[in-house]
This record gives structure tokens, C-alpha cells and sequence, in this order.
């Protein structure tokens, strides 16, 4: 077993946490949250030791690897830390909101050979991935077309929106990742932005959106057309379609079940779509976290690294920058 510690106990923190304790492959042996009540508390469910310090953690060489699921800013602290330590890296998205911060990062740990897996879950889909190995195949000819569809049923709070750095790097930041996975080497060239606030007049005052669209060409000229929502009375919508020129795939929403309802009053009735993020992606969170395992003992790459979060963010930071330009803005990588 891979001994591992876990940094970071909030709601996504401790999801982690529960999926390390059930996971054969690992042993959470440590948590450590600054909150010190949430250590203490998180110490008895996840059956781990919670310590007062990340210098207990690093100094301890039976850890292999460690979990970061800690606040943004801490991000990179920790990985500096872990990197100098010799330990395998898992990292929450995104790697910081200061890409001058990760390119520092990225010379400092160069001359280690880090192993960091990013956590762009949405790769590990099973319906996601699947359209990633149907393209592969040549199933729908040459990919001529993205779209993408992500809105979350309501939005987190003011706190942690003035926190978040946004829409574009906290939460489109995901189908940029997205979209450089069904690309592969064909890189994204330049994308335009847009966004607005109708319903909810909250995001004005914190200078940010509720709604956000962005276009996207690749160097060959395929089409990504991106769309988000901070909230959505139906339910977490989540929606992937690759258009090409022999025919089109789709990975669909999820539902608790897939019944539908024929009767006098209605007509293909079905069941809500799956809360949020947490319940859409459960399998996908499971598959990241058995492709750490492999990342760490048999050297294997995961489908996500440092690179794809760096990447990422300069997408993002790029959309924000044409939200004021109002013109396309090219990528540099």
C-alpha cells in the first residue's frame, strides 16, 4: 500500500479522503487542516492521524505521496514542499491563479523530475473518456467541432467567489482542460469571450459572471464553442459533443436513474439530473485516483499533469483579457 497524506478538509477534501480510505491501493496515514476542529474531527472518519503541522508530514519518509486539496493559494507552497521532499504529487485545480507564480514553479522543481498528477477529473468520465477513445478510433471522421455545456445548479457563495478568481479560472477553467484533451496536439490557437449577469446581480459587485460563453479555434481550424452558468433550475448540466465529418458523439447528463415517464400530462417524463459535482463525477474522481496509484508505482502518465494545468490557466486568463479586449486573443503556450 502507498502511504499518503491529505491536505485540505473541506467538502472536496474530504470526499478525497473517504475515496483514499476505500482505495486498496492507499493508506492515508496523515490529514492536516489549518482548521484544527476539522482535523480533530476528520481524524476519526478517515481513521488517520491529524497533525498540527505539514513539516510532520514531510519529514516522515514512509509517505510516498501527498494529496492536495487545500485552498488555491496554498497550492503551490506545497508542491514546492513536496517536490524538495521526494514525495508524488496529487494536485486540486487549479495549480494557482497567478501563472507568473506556476512558471517560477515549473523552473524551481524542473531539475527534481516531479511526479504531479492535476486533478481535471472530467477526463476520467467514463462518458467523457469514452468520446476521447471513439474520436481516436476515427468513429466520427475528422473532428470538425466542440461543444461543450457546463452549469451548476446554483451558485457556491459570495465568500467563495471572491475567492475563486472567477469563472473562467474556476470553473471554465475545466473545459479548457477538456477541450485540450480532444485536441491532443492540435493546440488551441486563439478564443474570444463573453459574459453577462441577468438574474443575479451579486456577480456585478464582485466583478464577475453568472453567465460566460467563449469560442475557440484550433490551429486546424476546428470550431469549440464553450458555455457555462453559475446556476440552472434544472439540475447539474453537463453535456460534451464532438461534431465531425463522418457523424457526431455525445457523453449526456446523469440521472439516479434512466426511467421515463409516458402518461396523459406529459410525454418522456425523466428523473432529475444528478445534484452536482460530487455525485456527476463520483466514477471520475475513482479513476483519477487509480491512475495516481499506477502513476506512482509503476510510472505510468496520467491523463492530467502540471503542464495541463498551466495550460489551462493561460486559457482561462486569456478569455478573461478578451472579455476587455472584445477580440480574440492568441494562446501562447
Amino acid at each position: 500500500m502507498i502511504d499518503i497524506a491529505l491536505f485540505g478538509l473541506g467538502r472536496i477534501g474530504v470526499m478525497h479522503g473517504k475515496n483514499l480510505m476505500r482505495n486498496r491501493e492507499f493508506n492515508l496515514k496523515y490529514i492536516y487542516d489549518i482548521d484544527k476542529n476539522l482535523s480533530k474531527k476528520y481524524s476519526k472518519i478517515l481513521k488517520s492521524i491529524a497533525v498540527n503541522s505539514p513539516s510532520e508530514i514531510f519529514k516522515d519518509k514512509d509517505i510516498k505521496a501527498i494529496f492536495i486539496a487545500s485552498t488555491t493559494s496554498t497550492h503551490i507552497k506545497l508542491i514546492l514542499e513536496g517536490v524538495k521532499n521526494k514525495k508524488k504529487i496529487f494536485c486540486e485545480k487549479p495549480l494557482d491563479l497567478s501563472i507568473k507564480k506556476i512558471n517560477e514553479c515549473k523552473k524551481i522543481i524542473k531539475k527534481f523530475n516531479p511526479k504531479i498528477q492535476l486533478g481535471f477529473n472530467r477526463r476520467y468520465d467514463p462518458g467523457h473518456f469514452r468520446l476521447k477513445q471513439e474520436l481516436t478510433k476515427g468513429k466520427i471522421g475528422k473532428l470538425e467541432k466542440i461543444i461543450i455545456t457546463s452549469r451548476d445548479p446554483a451558485p457556491p457563495s459570495i465568500k467563495y467567489l471572491k475567492e475563486s478568481g472567477g469563472i473562467f479560472r474556476d470553473m471554465m477553467i475545466h473545459d479548457f482542460d477538456l477541450v485540450r484533451f480532444y485536441l491532443e496536439k492540435d493546440e488551441p490557437l486563439k478564443l474570444i469571450a463573453s459574459g453577462s449577469n441577468i438574474s443575479d446581480k451579486r456577480f456585478i459587485k464582485i466583478k464577475d459572471y453568472e453567465l460566460a460563453s467563449c469560442i475557440i479555434n484550433s490551429k486546424s481550424g476546428v470550431q469549440v464553442i464553450i458555455t457555462n452558468s453559475r446556476h440552472c433550475s434544472f439540475g447539474y448540466d453537463q453535456r460534451v459533443e464532438l461534431f465531425g465529418s463522418k457523424g457526431m458523439i455525445i457523453s449526456e447528463n446523469k440521472r439516479e436513474n434512466e426511467t421515463s415517464l409516458y402518461s396523459s400530462n406529459s410525454t418522456s417524463s425523466k428523473s432529475p439530473l444528478l445534484d452536482f459535482f460530487i455525485e456527476r463525477y463520483k466514477d471520475a474522481y475513482k479513476n483519477q485516483l487509480y491512475d495516481f496509484s499506477k502513476f506512482i508505482k509503476k510510472n505510468i502518465r496520467p491523463l492530467a499533469e502540471f503542464e495541463e494545468g498551466r495550460r489551462a490557466l493561460i486559457m482561462a486568463n486569456a478569455a478573461k483579457k478578451s472579455i476587455s479586449s472584445k477580440k480574440f486573443e492568441k494562446l501562447t503556450f
